[in-house]
């Protein structure tokens, strides 16, 4: 059963367990946390990651992040597992990237994606600290960006996931770890069935 979190609107930042590699099979070598934090105007997603080499070399946004070393959000409204959703890519230099992802079947084979959108109003940071062989990332959503201004008709409940892409230069395996397990193999993050469950009061 995936995960659920219940997070009071204005309250403060609720804690994810630490991550776990996309198959499900344990820990990864190198430990990602996660808080996730709503108010009224947005969404806030913060994530610490230990990296003895945070790197990249993307800038700017809607650059392929995914490509280099990363944290990833999923996000959709409802409770139903979602055909679509909203992703969001950090980098460790601050490259972003946000789309919206058309799944019909749940498999990545049927998936589509639209580079064009963008999530009005999203404001995001990243900094990597070599002292402590760590690098931060902070992703913030309005809700407005959502399609929900003012909070109308804002949804009480949502599907999220919450991922990592950990790709050493030294030729080491990559890791893909997540708050919800995709239990796939290879690793695919693009599996609704295992969003986890985010609950606003």
């Amino acid at each position: 059963m995936p995960p659920a979190l219940t997070l009071k609107i204005g309250g403060p930042a609720a804690a994810v367990p630490p991550f776990l590699l996309a198959d499900g099979s344990g820990p990864p070598r190198q430990r990602t946390t996660a808080t996730v934090q709503a108010t009224s105007e947005a969404l806030t997603l913060a994530f610490v990651c230990d990296d003895t080499d945070a790197w990249g070399t993307l800038k700017g946004r809607d650059a392929p992040v995914y490509e280099e070393e990363c944290v990833e959000v999923f996000l959709a409204p409802g409770e139903a597992d979602p055909k679509d959703y909203f992703e969001f890519e950090l980098s460790p230099l601050g490259a972003f990237f946000d789309g919206r992802i058309h799944n019909p079947t749940g498999r990545r084979e049927s998936m589509s994606a639209d580079l064009e959108w963008s999530a009005r109003g999203a404001a995001w940071k990243a900094a990597v600290d070599a002292a402590r062989a760590r690098w931060t990332a902070e992703i913030r959503l309005p809700w407005a960006g959502l399609g929900y201004p003012n909070g109308v008709a804002r949804p009480r409940a949502w599907r999220l996931n919450l991922y990592r892409i950990d790709r050493p230069r030294d030729g080491s395996p990559v890791e893909y770890s997540c708050w919800s397990p995709t239990l796939a193999t290879p690793a695919n993050f693009h599996v609704p069935s295992r969003f986890g469950t985010l609950r606003l009061t």
